[in-house]
């Protein structure tokens, strides 16, 4: 058997094109719904110093992956990456491993065009501005694909201090995405905000709007939150997987949310965008899955 190739986060980038990767996600949306996608919630076990490992496996007819990655938010104050990992691709009929990419990379680009997905469904027209709220790998990863897909919307981003909105900012000049830090404020014309931290309480808190589609990642636990319980009870739920977001998603979990009015991202991409347009302020959740993954290794295995 030849070696195994392996992918490093430059080459799995280059891979992982984010118009074919929110293409394949709204393909395999609608595949895990129908259960033609097999990816359990994930499971994980406790890092010292707050962390966590956490495993997502996930299969189709054909094609199966794992992936093992490690998340650590207390690395940021030693310099280091927060999200460590790698993804096996194998045969789905055989089992056999093809390849191996960047994990973070593939965590990355894969969540950023899901929400991208989320923007296509239920925001009614091209946003002019966009929020990104975070300034860590998934904020930048966010932003990467703004750039690409809605260059000519205006992309600020929202730090914990003003130093980190000017840091983030600089490292998107050098490759000409303008991104304008807000100062603390919610400028009045973002139509679509993207929470993208590992808070624990609320980092977005303004009332819900029909004309803002609000965008929740970061946060994957019960016990965290990015969006305002007032917000959340005042939008339309969608998640991209509902038996992980009733284990997971921390910011409706806390609200109190009735399930039976949460409906999938999948179920969404079925109806068609304009099924989603009723005036209700919209609010999309994820928290990940392996058929996310799974997709990502599709576009993948069909590009390498």
């Amino acid at each position: 058997m030849e070696p195994i190739a392996i992918y490093d986060a430059t080459a799995t980038a280059r891979l992982l094109d984010f118009g074919v990767l929110l293409d394949a996600l709204a393909t395999a949306a609608q595949d895990h719904d129908a259960g033609r996608i097999h990816a359990p919630v994930r499971t994980g076990v406790p890092l010292k110093g707050n962390g966590v490992m956490l495993s997502m496996p996930a299969s189709a007819d054909d094609i199966a992956i794992h992936k093992l990655v490690s998340v650590c938010p207390a690395n940021t104050a030693l310099g280091m990456p927060t999200i460590f990992g790698a993804v096996t691709v194998c045969n789905g009929a055989t089992g056999q491993p093809e390849f191996i990419l960047d994990g973070p990379t593939v965590t990355g680009r894969r969540t950023a065009a899901l929400s991208m997905l989320g923007v296509r469904l239920f925001h009614p027209g091209a946003p002019r501005a966009f929020l990104v709220i975070g300034t860590g790998q998934q904020a930048r990863f966010h932003a990467e694909a703004i750039g690409q897909l809605y260059p000519a919307a205006t992309l600020y981003v929202k730090g914990r201090t003003e130093a980190s909105e000017q840091t983030f900012r600089a490292h998107f000049a050098q490759s000409g995405v303008d991104v304008t830090p807000t100062h603390g404020a919610v400028p009045e014309e973002v139509d679509v905000v993207i929470a993208a931290t590992t808070s624990k309480t609320p980092v977005y808190d303004d009332a819900a709007r029909k004309d803002r589609l609000v965008i929740g990642v970061g946060a994957f636990t019960p016990d965290a939150a990015e969006i305002a319980q007032e917000t959340v009870r005042a939008s339309r739920v969608f998640v991209d997987d509902l038996a992980a977001a009733r284990e997971e998603a921390g910011d409706l979990l806390q609200a109190g949310i009735d399930w039976a009015n949460v409906r999938t991202i999948g179920s969404a991409v079925a109806d068609g965008a304009a099924a989603t347009h009723d005036g209700t302020p919209v609010l999309l959740k994820t928290v990940g899955s392996g058929a996310w993954d799974l997709a990502a290794c599709r576009v993948a295995r069909e590009m390498r």
